[in-house]
């Protein structure tokens, strides 16, 4: 499966992909978010009005579709 490091190798083209599912990520938070999953997991859960566990999950959920994403187009 797809990891936090993984998804960070080209953060520009993930963080287009993650806008996608959770359209209340801003641009102008990128750069920061990618240093830390855990601060990314926050950021996700409060500007989508999730819990922290939710947050964890829907992160789970997105790099699991990544990584199928990923092995259809190998």
């Amino acid at each position: 499966m797809l990891t936090w490091t993984d998804l960070t190798q080209d953060w520009a083209s993930s963080f287009a992909r993650a806008k996608r599912r959770f359209p209340n990520l801003d641009d102008g938070d990128m750069p920061f978010l990618k240093l830390d999953r855990g601060r990314f997991e926050a950021y996700l859960a409060a500007r989508h009005n999730l819990t922290l566990s939710e947050a964890r999950e829907e992160l789970e959920d997105f790099l699991y579709v990544e990584t199928l994403s990923r092995e259809l187009d190998d």
